[in-house]
């Protein structure tokens, strides 16, 4: 195995397995390697093989786990190609020919014939590994989508007829879904441990804009603003505030879902890491891809300063916005820094007093597009339980299941479309 000689896709230190079969078929070619009898070899592979159950835990994969490996690293690896070929699909330019060397050697390793390998060092009874049935109910949470895109790459890399035809099937696998974490995933979290990391949420909730039901000119503002930021055309962020429970994350989510295939990603960020935003910003600014920060229930106290951060990511700064980074928020307050009566009076106190309520208020003006979410209506309100009975076949006469609801808001946050949605959750429990 020739992974030494690798070029485009050279591969991280901690790639344990391709290292440990590599040195194990060097051993049986009688190469140089660190293995120095077969007893060790057989302690080499059993390790590998505990590291390839391992990995088919964690995310899915099933069938031959050597090929399923292979892929998993040709799906990761992010790199000068796989980069450039990511939304665009197959990019010009001498690269190609680097490419190509790679998959020579990709192919070579697809082709290695495992069967002798276990054969030689009397270890048949491992050879489950190339036909391997997994458990999906082994706790570990995964994400199933790109478990099955990256499993359906397996079975065509395993039936390559040559390295040409193997490099254009992982350029079409670029072309539609992606490379690496922001290609085969639509959500993300900022976690800061040691450095800044954007990791993906692996389990994200299924919403549409059409579950939610009313407030169409909103996502019609919402739909139209986002079209123009994946199309590359002016655009602004986006301020959704209103009352609570009225559908302003539920639109955000409902966005990511209809426009994830055309290159939407979406990055959570919470406001005590908005000091992190710039990292954030420099890892995703150079990407094939558009990336919304989202921001939900955004406020803060008049003791809070990370706004002021935030002003300056959103405009203000010397650095200009990447144009395919954009910031959603929501919010219940318009006014996005609490603001008191008190605050008035001491103002009487400050030669300047204008400059600071503008200081409190300007962060809201940094928004272009906002988009007000109010409470509906009573009759509004009956109309959202009714539609949402009639998704869930609940079979309960109108006007009991409007009696119901009416007393269940009473109780229960009052009329809104999380209240509605509550109860249609209880009738489900219940009937």
């Amino acid at each position: 195995m020739r992974y030494e000689e690798l070029i485009v896709y050279k591969l991280s230190d901690d790639e344990n397995i391709l290292f440990s079969i590599s040195e194990i078929a060097k051993f049986l070619d009688g190469s140089d390697t660190e293995i120095a009898n077969e007893g060790e070899a057989k302690a080499v592979l059993h390790q590998a093989m505990l590291d390839l159950i391992e990995l088919a835990s964690s995310f899915g994969y099933s069938g031959n786990l050597w090929h399923a490996y292979l892929t998993h690293i040709l799906a990761n690896n992010e790199n000068a190609y796989s980069t450039a070929c990511e939304i665009r699909g197959s990019v010009n330019g001498s690269v190609n020919d680097a490419a190509l060397h790679d998959m020579v050697i990709f192919k070579e390793m697809f082709d290695y014939d495992f069967n002798e390998l276990l054969s030689r060092l009397s270890a048949k009874e491992l050879s489950f590994i190339l036909d391997y049935t997994g458990d999906e109910n082994t706790g570990k949470v995964f994400n199933k989508r790109v478990r099955d895109r990256i499993v359906d790459l397996t079975n065509k890399l395993s039936n390559a007829a040559n390295a040409d035809e193997f490099k254009t099937m992982v350029t079409d696998f670029y072309k539609d879904f992606g490379v690496g974490k922001f290609g085969l995933h639509k959500a993300f979290r900022v976690e800061h441990d040691e450095n800044v990391e954007i990791v993906p949420i692996t389990n994200i909730a299924h919403v549409y804009l059409d579950d939610l039901v009313g407030y169409d000119i909103q996502k019609a503002k919402l739909i139209e603003n986002t079209e123009a930021f994946l199309e590359g055309k002016p655009c602004n962020n986006c301020l959704l505030y209103g009352d609570a429970g009225t559908g302003k994350s539920s639109s955000i989510k409902g966005i990511l879902n209809k426009y994830y295939d055309r290159g939407l990603r979406i990055i959570e960020i919470y406001k005590h890491q908005f000091k992190d935003l710039n990292a954030v910003i420099s890892e995703i600014k150079n990407r094939n891809y558009r990336f919304i920060i989202y921001m939900d229930d955004l406020s803060f106290e008049e003791f809070e300063v990370e706004y002021k951060y935030l002003k300056a990511v959103i405009e203000g700064g010397l650095e200009k916005k990447p144009s395919n980074v954009l910031i959603y928020a929501t919010s219940n307050r318009r006014h996005l820094v609490k603001e008191t009566f008190s605050d008035r009076n001491d103002y009487d106190d400050e030669l300047h007093k204008s400059d600071s309520m503008q200081e409190k208020i300007s962060l809201f003006a940094r928004f272009g597009v906002s988009i007000y979410f109010p409470s509906p209506e009573k009759k509004e309100f009956n109309n959202i339980v009714k539609e949402l009975a009639k998704r869930y076949d609940l079979n309960i006469e109108e006007n009991e299941l409007v009696l119901e609801a009416n007393k269940w808001e009473l109780s229960h946050g009052g009329l809104s479309g999380r209240t509605a949605s509550q109860f249609i959750d209880y009738l489900r429990g219940t009937r």
